[in-house]
């Protein structure tokens, strides 16, 4: 029998534990309980720069959609170009005469325009690194260029171009497949470098096939002239790109053109410098040693906990066979929506009846769900969330091993600790109120203010008393041990000091997730859809806020309500700029004075 089959006992079980706990819908305000108080906006003070903000915004969108050709000599040059404008603008403004609000909006403008910079030198490196296999890039990407800069067209000449750049990329191919010299080829390639140039060629072709269209069909001329030479060229960067991938890389043959989750993990990473550069931007003052060093402590706290709840359930220190039990209350399928439902009501109960956060009637209304696909299971394995929250689950597609690790990783007790999360007051609540209050500061938008205080909400609920059953907690420790871990091995990795395939083990291991939701998990961190700093931001910024909330509603100077208010009203931005706003410290035009916010977090609160 297999392990799904005897666990299916259980369904009976929990579904009815489930019906049980059906929270009645709250009910709906009338047409004026949805409308808020005006005269509490009227008048609201703005930042003087707030324009300022918009217009960069917009512009620098217009410009991304001008040059639409990634990488390209032009889009490099016009970014470039763009970002010294700007920069040299703002400092022609007159700093001391702003007011608190608008010297913050001062400083995040120039802090992004910095960063900017230090992006496109990042991605020249990288560029300059993918050069010897990709050394046709900038020749096809220099095509679409030209079309968007509405240059007449000579098809003869740019036939010639399509065979020319066909022989060299047939040659590069030749270089590694052949057997004379594969062993050199690959010996000579890391395998990050030729992952990435694999990633080039395939945005190289998508570029090139834009501009072909363009004009395919409606340009006789053009038709005529390129046919052939394009065919042959979108074949010949087909095979190299599956070549590099499977040559070098370690793709199995066959799945050359895999999409992100499948094929061997690999990632980029930035290095300490890159570290340090991005650290900078978000306004940390820690080395990535010092953070893995507080992710360990904050690690160690939580196991002390869990270990506890395991011994309440009877298992004595063996947390993981308690954690085992708990991932085996997974409801049946099709219930899971229910379940959602249900315990994202009683959060937000639970948030009223303490009165420690406005969310407005019209917030508790308007998110909606849907089910997640089975391909973005793969690599996202859990629920996520916002105005529309995508339930994580098993299909009837799926295989019967899958099926079993997506029931046990979205079971009750770990759902219930995050549902509040991903909705009210989390990422529903951030977005609802970012886009009604200083809007302009979303172009500030950072993973350490929406995913830091949606993990501080979860450490808040910890200490108020939320998980009461021992189940309850461990499900909370299971995703607080998780965001520790997430800042050892994603710190890691990028300082060279761990392997994807290392990180999945140090999940299973340290966290207890099953195998699948571990590589899941790894591969969404690393497959370059996320910021290097992303799955730290979770921890560090929910921490940072902790230290806050300490400093301010701790010493009797804000009220957890205002606070909560303040942090969600004021914008998204780095949260040393979220203490300089509530807390009116000086600002200068580099900003607010090193903040070693660690040094005044509260211990955490055993339960």
């Amino acid at each position: 029998m297999t392990r799904l089959a005897i666990a299916a006992g259980a369904f009976v079980f929990c579904a009815t534990t489930v019906s049980a706990q059906v929270q009645a819908r709250p009910p709906r305000p009338d047409s004026m309980g949805l409308v808020p108080n005006l005269t509490e906006l009227v008048g609201r003070p703005t930042s003087e720069l707030a324009n300022v903000v918009t217009r960069l915004s917009r512009d620098y969108n217009s410009l991304s959609r001008r040059f639409d050709a990634e990488n390209s000599p032009e889009q490099r040059s016009r970014t470039s170009d763009f970002l010294a404008g700007w920069n040299a603008r703002l400092r022609a403004v007159e700093f001391d005469g702003l007011s608190q609000e608008g010297k913050i909006d001062y400083v995040l403008l120039a802090n992004t325009l910095g960063h900017q910079r230090d992006l496109l030198s990042r991605r020249e490196k990288q560029r300059s690194e993918t050069q010897s296999l990709v050394p046709f890039a900038d020749r096809l990407l220099a095509l679409q260029d030209v079309r968007r800069n509405l240059v007449s067209i000579d098809p003869r000449s740019s036939a010639g171009t399509l065979a020319a750049v066909t022989r060299q990329v047939d040659s590069l191919r030749a270089s590694i497949e052949a057997p004379s010299s594969p062993r050199a080829a690959t010996r000579s390639v890391d395998r990050t470098i030729a992952n990435r140039a694999a990633r080039n060629v395939d945005e190289i072709r998508r570029a090139t096939k834009s501009w072909h269209d363009y004009y395919n069909g409606y340009d006789p001329a053009f038709s005529w002239w390129i046919k052939d030479p394009y065919k042959k060229l979108d074949e010949s960067l087909t095979r190299y790109a599956r070549t590099l991938r499977e040559k070098v890389v370690g793709f199995k043959p066959g799945d050359g053109q895999a999409a992100a989750n499948d094929g061997p993990i690999i990632g980029d990473p930035i290095g300490a410098e890159g570290l340090a550069e991005d650290l900078r931007h978000e306004m940390i003052d820690y080395t990535p040693a010092e953070l893995i060093r507080i992710a360990e402590r904050e690690y160690a706290f939580s196991l002390s906990e869990m270990k506890k709840a395991s011994r309440e359930m009877g298992f004595g220190d063996n947390w993981k066979a308690a954690m085992e039990k708990v991932k085996d209350t997974y409801v049946e399928p099709g219930k899971q929506p229910d379940l959602i439902r249900d315990l994202a009501w009683e959060a937000e109960e639970f948030f009223a009846k303490n009165d420690w956060v406005t969310i407005p009637p019209l917030a508790r209304e308007d998110w909606r769900m849907e089910m997640m696909s089975p391909e973005r299971q793969r690599v996202a394995p859990f629920f996520l969330g916002g105005e529309l929250i995508l339930v994580s689950y098993p299909t009837s597609e799926m295989t019967e091993e899958e099926k079993l690790m997506s029931l046990r990783g979205n079971n009750p007790h770990f759902s219930r600790a995050v549902v509040f999360h991903e909705l009210n007051p989390g990422h529903h609540l951030q977005g609802f109120m970012a886009a009604r209050y200083n809007s302009h500061r979303q172009f500030f938008s950072t993973p350490f203010w929406n995913e830091g205080q949606a993990l501080y909400w979860e450490m808040f609920l910890w200490d108020n008393g939320f998980q009461k059953k021992p189940e309850d907690r461990i499900g909370a420790l299971f995703w607080r041990m998780h965001r520790s871990a997430r800042i050892i091995f994603s710190l890691s990795f990028h300082t060279g000091k761990m392997s994807p395939e290392q990180a999945i083990d140090f999940l299973v291991d340290t966290v207890n997730f099953e195998r699948a939701n571990a590589e899941g998990e790894v591969r969404r961190s690393f497959s370059g859809d996320y910021g290097p700093l992303y799955q730290i931001a979770y921890m560090i910024g929910g921490l940072q806020l902790r230290a806050l909330h300490q400093e301010l509603v701790a010493s009797g100077k804000m009220t957890n309500r205002a606070f909560h208010d303040a942090v969600l009203q004021g914008g998204p931005m780095p949260i040393a700029m979220v203490r300089a706003r509530l807390g009116g410290h000086p600002l200068t035009r580099q900003g607010s004075a090193p903040w070693k916010w660690a040094e005044a977090l509260p211990p955490p609160r055993p339960l």
